[in-house]
Protein backbone atom coordinates (compact mmCIF):
# COMPACT_ATOMS: atom_id res chain seq x y z
CA UNK A 1 0.00 0.00 0.00
CA UNK A 2 1.51 3.24 -1.16
CA UNK A 3 1.59 5.94 2.01
CA UNK A 4 2.32 9.55 2.30
CA UNK A 5 6.08 9.46 2.09
CA UNK A 6 6.61 13.03 0.24
CA UNK A 7 3.05 14.44 0.13
CA UNK A 8 -1.00 13.99 1.49
CA UNK A 9 -1.81 10.98 -0.71
CA UNK A 10 -5.37 10.67 -1.42
CA UNK A 11 -8.67 8.26 -2.05
CA UNK A 12 -12.13 7.74 -0.82
CA UNK A 13 -14.56 5.18 0.37
CA UNK A 14 -15.28 3.65 -2.88
CA UNK A 15 -18.91 3.90 -4.00
CA UNK A 16 -19.68 7.00 -7.05
CA UNK A 17 -22.30 8.24 -8.80
CA UNK A 18 -23.72 6.08 -11.59
CA UNK A 19 -24.00 7.05 -15.10
CA UNK A 20 -27.95 7.78 -15.86
CA UNK A 21 -27.66 4.88 -18.39
CA UNK A 22 -26.28 2.45 -15.72
CA UNK A 23 -29.13 3.38 -13.21
CA UNK A 24 -31.29 2.73 -15.81
CA UNK A 25 -30.40 -1.35 -16.25
CA UNK A 26 -29.94 -1.52 -12.69
CA UNK A 27 -33.28 -0.23 -11.96
CA UNK A 28 -34.63 -2.39 -14.56
CA UNK A 29 -32.77 -5.60 -12.91
CA UNK A 30 -34.05 -4.35 -9.49
CA UNK A 31 -37.54 -4.47 -10.76
CA UNK A 32 -37.18 -7.76 -12.53
CA UNK A 33 -37.24 -6.50 -15.87
CA UNK A 34 -35.80 -7.85 -18.61
CA UNK A 35 -32.73 -5.34 -20.03
CA UNK A 36 -30.06 -6.19 -22.75
CA UNK A 37 -27.17 -7.76 -20.93
CA UNK A 38 -25.14 -7.12 -23.72
CA UNK A 39 -25.18 -3.30 -23.97
CA UNK A 40 -25.09 -3.30 -20.28
CA UNK A 41 -21.74 -4.77 -20.11
CA UNK A 42 -20.62 -2.40 -22.10
CA UNK A 43 -21.96 0.60 -20.94
CA UNK A 44 -20.66 -0.67 -17.44
CA UNK A 45 -17.02 -1.09 -19.58
CA UNK A 46 -16.96 2.44 -20.51
CA UNK A 47 -18.57 3.77 -17.73
CA UNK A 48 -15.47 2.36 -15.29
CA UNK A 49 -13.20 3.58 -17.27
CA UNK A 50 -14.57 6.76 -17.51
CA UNK A 51 -14.88 7.45 -13.78
CA UNK A 52 -10.69 6.06 -13.32
CA UNK A 53 -9.87 8.62 -15.72
CA UNK A 54 -12.07 11.37 -13.83
CA UNK A 55 -10.24 10.34 -10.38
CA UNK A 56 -7.01 10.88 -11.66
CA UNK A 57 -7.71 14.33 -13.55
CA UNK A 58 -9.23 15.15 -10.09
CA UNK A 59 -5.43 14.28 -8.59
CA UNK A 60 -7.21 11.34 -6.39
CA UNK A 61 -4.01 9.01 -6.46
CA UNK A 62 -5.81 5.48 -5.12
CA UNK A 63 -8.90 4.80 -6.72
CA UNK A 64 -11.95 2.74 -7.61
CA UNK A 65 -14.27 1.11 -10.06
CA UNK A 66 -17.23 3.35 -7.85
CA UNK A 67 -18.87 0.10 -7.48
CA UNK A 68 -20.75 1.03 -10.63
CA UNK A 69 -21.55 -2.93 -11.05
CA UNK A 70 -23.34 -3.24 -7.62
CA UNK A 71 -27.00 -2.31 -7.20
CA UNK A 72 -25.96 -1.54 -3.52
CA UNK A 73 -22.65 -2.03 -1.31
CA UNK A 74 -24.10 -4.95 0.24
CA UNK A 75 -27.00 -6.23 -1.54
CA UNK A 76 -24.11 -7.46 -4.35
CA UNK A 77 -23.60 -10.19 -1.99
CA UNK A 78 -26.94 -11.85 -2.26
CA UNK A 79 -26.10 -12.61 -5.92
CA UNK A 80 -22.55 -14.00 -5.11
CA UNK A 81 -23.41 -16.38 -2.52
CA UNK A 82 -24.97 -19.39 -2.56
CA UNK A 83 -27.61 -20.25 0.32
CA UNK A 84 -29.65 -16.75 0.35
CA UNK A 85 -33.54 -16.93 -0.94
CA UNK A 86 -35.63 -13.76 -1.00
CA UNK A 87 -38.75 -14.15 1.03
CA UNK A 88 -41.01 -12.22 -0.86
CA UNK A 89 -41.05 -9.38 2.08
CA UNK A 90 -39.79 -6.18 2.09
CA UNK A 91 -36.88 -6.20 4.78
CA UNK A 92 -37.13 -3.35 7.72
CA UNK A 93 -36.25 0.17 6.75
CA UNK A 94 -32.43 1.59 8.02
CA UNK A 95 -33.97 3.50 10.76
CA UNK A 96 -37.17 2.65 11.60
CA UNK A 97 -35.85 0.94 14.36
CA UNK A 98 -33.27 3.29 16.52
CA UNK A 99 -32.11 5.40 18.83
CA UNK A 100 -32.79 8.28 16.05
CA UNK A 101 -36.20 7.47 15.37
CA UNK A 102 -37.06 7.56 19.03
CA UNK A 103 -35.63 10.97 19.81
CA UNK A 104 -37.10 12.26 16.19
CA UNK A 105 -40.28 10.06 15.02
CA UNK A 106 -41.76 12.84 12.88
CA UNK A 107 -38.40 12.95 11.06
CA UNK A 108 -38.31 9.64 10.65
CA UNK A 109 -41.80 9.28 9.86
CA UNK A 110 -41.74 8.07 6.05
CA UNK A 111 -39.20 4.98 7.32
CA UNK A 112 -42.05 3.43 8.82
CA UNK A 113 -44.35 3.48 5.49
CA UNK A 114 -41.43 1.89 3.54
CA UNK A 115 -42.55 -1.92 4.95
CA UNK A 116 -45.91 -1.23 2.95
CA UNK A 117 -44.32 -0.59 -0.77
CA UNK A 118 -43.76 -3.57 -3.00
CA UNK A 119 -40.26 -4.35 -2.58
CA UNK A 120 -37.20 -4.87 -4.95
CA UNK A 121 -34.66 -7.15 -5.13
CA UNK A 122 -32.52 -5.02 -3.13
CA UNK A 123 -35.47 -3.64 -1.36
CA UNK A 124 -36.56 -7.72 0.01
CA UNK A 125 -35.65 -9.60 2.89
CA UNK A 126 -33.50 -12.09 2.11
CA UNK A 127 -32.99 -15.77 4.37
CA UNK A 128 -30.60 -18.41 4.48
CA UNK A 129 -32.12 -21.61 3.91
CA UNK A 130 -28.90 -23.14 2.61
CA UNK A 131 -25.24 -23.79 2.92
CA UNK A 132 -23.47 -20.89 1.84
CA UNK A 133 -20.52 -20.63 -0.67
CA UNK A 134 -19.17 -18.23 -3.23
CA UNK A 135 -20.65 -18.68 -6.46
CA UNK A 136 -20.04 -15.00 -7.94
CA UNK A 137 -16.77 -15.69 -9.76
CA UNK A 138 -18.03 -14.66 -13.29
CA UNK A 139 -19.46 -10.70 -11.88
CA UNK A 140 -15.56 -10.80 -9.60
CA UNK A 141 -13.66 -11.81 -12.42
CA UNK A 142 -15.65 -8.73 -14.85
CA UNK A 143 -14.75 -6.12 -11.89
CA UNK A 144 -11.29 -7.14 -11.50
CA UNK A 145 -10.76 -7.16 -15.84
CA UNK A 146 -12.85 -3.46 -15.62
CA UNK A 147 -10.85 -1.81 -13.50
CA UNK A 148 -7.61 -3.18 -14.49
CA UNK A 149 -8.53 -2.01 -18.04
CA UNK A 150 -9.21 0.99 -17.12
CA UNK A 151 -6.36 1.78 -14.78
CA UNK A 152 -3.76 0.73 -18.03
CA UNK A 153 -5.45 2.90 -20.16
CA UNK A 154 -5.06 6.22 -18.03
CA UNK A 155 -1.87 5.22 -15.76
CA UNK A 156 -3.43 4.74 -12.40
CA UNK A 157 -0.61 3.17 -10.23
CA UNK A 158 -3.04 1.94 -7.13
CA UNK A 159 -6.87 1.28 -7.08
CA UNK A 160 -8.73 -0.69 -4.38
CA UNK A 161 -12.45 -2.44 -4.67
CA UNK A 162 -14.28 -2.43 -1.54
CA UNK A 163 -16.14 -5.72 -0.64
CA UNK A 164 -18.92 -6.37 2.11
CA UNK A 165 -17.82 -7.29 5.71
CA UNK A 166 -19.31 -11.00 6.72
CA UNK A 167 -20.99 -8.76 9.21
CA UNK A 168 -23.22 -7.03 7.07
CA UNK A 169 -24.15 -9.36 4.74
CA UNK A 170 -25.53 -11.70 7.90
CA UNK A 171 -27.03 -8.35 9.57
CA UNK A 172 -29.30 -8.36 5.87
CA UNK A 173 -30.81 -11.87 6.39
CA UNK A 174 -32.43 -13.80 8.31
CA UNK A 175 -30.97 -17.25 9.71
CA UNK A 176 -33.11 -20.30 8.55
CA UNK A 177 -30.61 -22.95 7.80
CA UNK A 178 -27.53 -22.43 10.63
CA UNK A 179 -27.71 -24.01 14.20
CA UNK A 180 -26.67 -20.39 15.36
CA UNK A 181 -26.05 -17.04 13.99
CA UNK A 182 -22.02 -17.72 14.68
CA UNK A 183 -21.89 -20.67 12.59
CA UNK A 184 -23.92 -18.51 10.09
CA UNK A 185 -21.28 -15.42 10.54
CA UNK A 186 -18.11 -18.12 10.20
CA UNK A 187 -19.71 -19.80 6.77
CA UNK A 188 -20.32 -16.12 5.27
CA UNK A 189 -16.81 -15.39 6.26
CA UNK A 190 -15.32 -18.22 4.71
CA UNK A 191 -17.54 -17.53 1.51
CA UNK A 192 -16.07 -14.48 1.11
CA UNK A 193 -12.72 -14.80 1.97
CA UNK A 194 -12.64 -16.36 -2.00
CA UNK A 195 -13.59 -12.65 -2.84
CA UNK A 196 -11.08 -10.85 -0.77
CA UNK A 197 -8.11 -13.31 -1.99
CA UNK A 198 -9.13 -12.55 -5.81
CA UNK A 199 -9.09 -8.98 -5.36
CA UNK A 200 -5.56 -9.31 -3.85
CA UNK A 201 -3.85 -11.79 -6.08
CA UNK A 202 -5.33 -9.42 -8.87
CA UNK A 203 -3.29 -6.52 -7.77
CA UNK A 204 -5.78 -4.44 -5.73
CA UNK A 205 -6.00 -3.49 -2.46
CA UNK A 206 -8.74 -4.71 -0.49
CA UNK A 207 -11.35 -2.52 1.42
CA UNK A 208 -13.63 -4.40 4.23
CA UNK A 209 -16.93 -1.90 4.47
CA UNK A 210 -18.16 -2.64 7.77
CA UNK A 211 -20.87 0.12 8.82
CA UNK A 212 -22.84 -2.34 10.69
CA UNK A 213 -20.19 -2.42 13.19
CA UNK A 214 -20.41 0.92 14.70
CA UNK A 215 -24.75 1.43 13.56
CA UNK A 216 -24.92 -1.59 15.62
CA UNK A 217 -25.55 0.77 18.90
CA UNK A 218 -27.87 3.52 17.27
CA UNK A 219 -30.14 0.60 15.93
CA UNK A 220 -30.67 -1.54 18.97
CA UNK A 221 -32.02 0.85 21.37
CA UNK A 222 -32.31 -1.72 24.24
CA UNK A 223 -28.57 -2.35 23.99
CA UNK A 224 -26.05 -0.43 26.30
CA UNK A 225 -22.49 0.61 24.46
CA UNK A 226 -20.81 -2.31 27.10
CA UNK A 227 -23.62 -4.67 25.00
CA UNK A 228 -22.47 -3.19 21.73
CA UNK A 229 -18.64 -3.35 22.60
CA UNK A 230 -19.21 -6.93 23.41
CA UNK A 231 -21.10 -7.91 20.34
CA UNK A 232 -18.53 -6.17 17.88
CA UNK A 233 -15.50 -8.14 19.68
CA UNK A 234 -17.07 -11.20 18.12
CA UNK A 235 -17.57 -9.88 14.87
CA UNK A 236 -13.98 -8.17 14.64
CA UNK A 237 -12.71 -12.01 15.16
CA UNK A 238 -14.44 -13.00 12.45
CA UNK A 239 -13.40 -10.34 10.09
CA UNK A 240 -10.12 -11.49 10.57
CA UNK A 241 -11.41 -15.20 9.88
CA UNK A 242 -12.32 -13.98 6.48
CA UNK A 243 -8.54 -12.14 5.74
CA UNK A 244 -7.17 -15.42 6.60
CA UNK A 245 -4.07 -15.91 4.47
CA UNK A 246 -4.26 -12.07 2.76
CA UNK A 247 -1.19 -9.96 3.93
CA UNK A 248 -2.26 -7.13 5.88
CA UNK A 249 -0.56 -4.29 3.97
CA UNK A 250 -3.35 -4.72 1.20
CA UNK A 251 -5.78 -4.75 3.32
CA UNK A 252 -8.12 -1.32 4.25
CA UNK A 253 -10.51 -1.19 6.29
CA UNK A 254 -13.56 1.27 6.33
CA UNK A 255 -16.74 2.21 8.99
CA UNK A 256 -19.16 4.53 8.91
CA UNK A 257 -22.73 5.64 10.34
CA UNK A 258 -24.38 5.17 7.06
CA UNK A 259 -26.59 7.31 4.70
CA UNK A 260 -28.40 9.11 7.41
CA UNK A 261 -29.10 12.40 6.52
CA UNK A 262 -30.43 13.13 9.76
CA UNK A 263 -29.30 14.74 12.96
CA UNK A 264 -27.36 11.36 14.44
CA UNK A 265 -27.15 12.31 17.55
CA UNK A 266 -27.11 8.96 18.72
CA UNK A 267 -23.94 7.86 16.50
CA UNK A 268 -21.95 5.61 18.76
CA UNK A 269 -18.44 7.79 19.58
CA UNK A 270 -15.35 6.50 17.99
CA UNK A 271 -13.97 6.57 21.80
CA UNK A 272 -15.98 3.52 22.38
CA UNK A 273 -14.58 1.59 19.10
CA UNK A 274 -11.29 2.69 18.60
CA UNK A 275 -9.59 -0.09 20.45
CA UNK A 276 -11.98 -2.60 18.50
CA UNK A 277 -11.52 -1.56 14.92
CA UNK A 278 -7.29 -1.25 15.71
CA UNK A 279 -7.31 -5.48 16.33
CA UNK A 280 -8.77 -5.30 12.61
CA UNK A 281 -5.64 -7.36 10.51
CA UNK A 282 -5.63 -4.44 8.28
CA UNK A 283 -3.21 -1.46 7.73
CA UNK A 284 -5.35 0.99 6.89
CA UNK A 285 -8.26 2.54 9.04
CA UNK A 286 -10.96 4.50 7.06
CA UNK A 287 -13.78 6.32 8.98
CA UNK A 288 -16.14 9.13 9.07
CA UNK A 289 -14.53 12.31 10.58
CA UNK A 290 -15.73 15.44 8.37
CA UNK A 291 -19.02 15.69 9.86
CA UNK A 292 -20.04 18.12 12.65
CA UNK A 293 -21.02 15.14 15.04
CA UNK A 294 -17.41 13.57 14.38
CA UNK A 295 -15.28 16.27 13.33
CA UNK A 296 -13.76 16.94 17.01
CA UNK A 297 -12.54 13.83 17.42
CA UNK A 298 -9.79 13.35 15.72
CA UNK A 299 -8.38 14.60 19.58
CA UNK A 300 -8.89 11.50 20.35
CA UNK A 301 -5.90 10.07 18.57
CA UNK A 302 -3.61 11.80 21.17
CA UNK A 303 -4.23 9.47 23.78
CA UNK A 304 -4.17 6.10 21.12
CA UNK A 305 -1.26 4.33 20.61
CA UNK A 306 -1.68 3.84 16.96
CA UNK A 307 0.93 0.99 16.61
CA UNK A 308 3.65 1.83 13.81
CA UNK A 309 2.91 -0.03 10.58
CA UNK A 310 -0.78 1.49 10.67
CA UNK A 311 -2.31 4.40 8.41
CA UNK A 312 -5.18 6.33 9.41
CA UNK A 313 -7.77 7.01 6.40
CA UNK A 314 -9.89 9.88 8.08
CA UNK A 315 -12.48 11.42 6.24
CA UNK A 316 -11.83 15.11 5.34
CA UNK A 317 -15.15 15.40 2.94
CA UNK A 318 -18.50 13.91 3.73
CA UNK A 319 -21.58 12.70 2.19
CA UNK A 320 -23.57 14.16 4.47
CA UNK A 321 -24.06 17.79 3.37
CA UNK A 322 -24.24 19.47 0.28
CA UNK A 323 -21.80 21.92 1.15
CA UNK A 324 -18.53 21.62 -0.68
CA UNK A 325 -15.47 21.60 1.89
CA UNK A 326 -12.77 24.95 1.32
CA UNK A 327 -9.76 23.32 0.23
CA UNK A 328 -8.10 25.26 3.74
CA UNK A 329 -10.29 23.48 5.98
CA UNK A 330 -9.27 19.99 4.03
CA UNK A 331 -6.14 21.23 4.42
CA UNK A 332 -6.34 21.89 8.40
CA UNK A 333 -8.15 18.56 9.02
CA UNK A 334 -5.35 16.83 7.24
CA UNK A 335 -2.80 18.86 9.39
CA UNK A 336 -4.38 17.76 12.73
CA UNK A 337 -4.10 14.11 11.87
CA UNK A 338 -0.66 14.61 10.42
CA UNK A 339 0.69 16.63 13.22
CA UNK A 340 -0.63 13.99 16.07
CA UNK A 341 0.36 10.23 14.37
CA UNK A 342 2.48 11.30 11.41
CA UNK A 343 2.60 12.81 8.24
CA UNK A 344 3.41 9.98 6.62
CA UNK A 345 0.65 7.92 8.03
CA UNK A 346 -2.63 9.93 7.06
CA UNK A 347 -4.32 9.40 3.67
CA UNK A 348 -6.99 11.81 3.15
CA UNK A 349 -9.94 10.12 2.04
CA UNK A 350 -14.35 10.82 2.27
CA UNK A 351 -16.74 9.80 5.21
CA UNK A 352 -18.68 7.57 3.18
CA UNK A 353 -19.85 6.13 -0.27
CA UNK A 354 -21.68 8.87 -2.67
CA UNK A 355 -23.45 6.43 -4.72
CA UNK A 356 -24.36 3.19 -2.12
CA UNK A 357 -27.27 2.39 -3.81
CA UNK A 358 -28.59 2.62 -7.40
CA UNK A 359 -31.87 2.95 -6.52
CA UNK A 360 -31.55 6.13 -4.22
CA UNK A 361 -29.43 7.93 -7.10
CA UNK A 362 -28.47 10.31 -6.98
CA UNK A 363 -27.41 10.48 -3.04
CA UNK A 364 -25.25 13.22 -3.58
CA UNK A 365 -25.47 15.48 -7.05
CA UNK A 366 -22.33 14.13 -8.96
CA UNK A 367 -21.60 17.74 -9.65
CA UNK A 368 -21.33 18.09 -5.93
CA UNK A 369 -19.36 14.63 -5.23
CA UNK A 370 -16.25 15.97 -7.58
CA UNK A 371 -16.72 19.46 -6.63
CA UNK A 372 -15.80 17.63 -3.25
CA UNK A 373 -13.17 15.78 -4.28
CA UNK A 374 -11.47 18.31 -6.35
CA UNK A 375 -11.34 20.14 -2.57
CA UNK A 376 -9.77 17.65 -1.41
CA UNK A 377 -7.21 16.78 -3.79
CA UNK A 378 -6.43 21.12 -3.41
CA UNK A 379 -6.64 20.62 0.44
CA UNK A 380 -4.32 18.06 0.57
CA UNK A 381 -1.41 20.02 -1.71
CA UNK A 382 -1.46 22.83 0.53
CA UNK A 383 -1.45 20.69 3.47
CA UNK A 384 1.75 18.69 1.59
CA UNK A 385 3.09 22.03 1.60
CA UNK A 386 2.88 22.93 5.02
CA UNK A 387 3.75 19.40 6.17
CA UNK A 388 6.97 18.87 4.00
CA UNK A 389 7.86 22.83 4.06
Amino acid sequence: MKTSTDRVLTTHVGSLPRPRGLVGFMIAEDNGESFDEASFEAALTNAVSDVVKHQKDLGVDCVSDGEFSKRGFAVYAHERLTGLEPTGRARPSPWEISRESDEFPEFYADEAKAKDRKPTRSSMQMSCTGPVSYKGQAQLDRDLANLQAACDAHGVEEAFIPAISPSDVVGNQLNEHYATEEEFLYAVSDALNVEYKAIVDAGFMLQIDDPRLINYYVKNPQLSVDECRKWAHEQVEAINHSLNGIPENRIRYHTCYGINMGPRVHDMEMKDYVDIILNIKACAYSFEAANPRHDHEWRLWETVDLPDDKVLIPGVITHSSVLVEHPELVADRIERYANVVGRDRVIAGGDCGFGTQASAEPEVHPTIVWAKFKAMSDGAKLASDRLWK
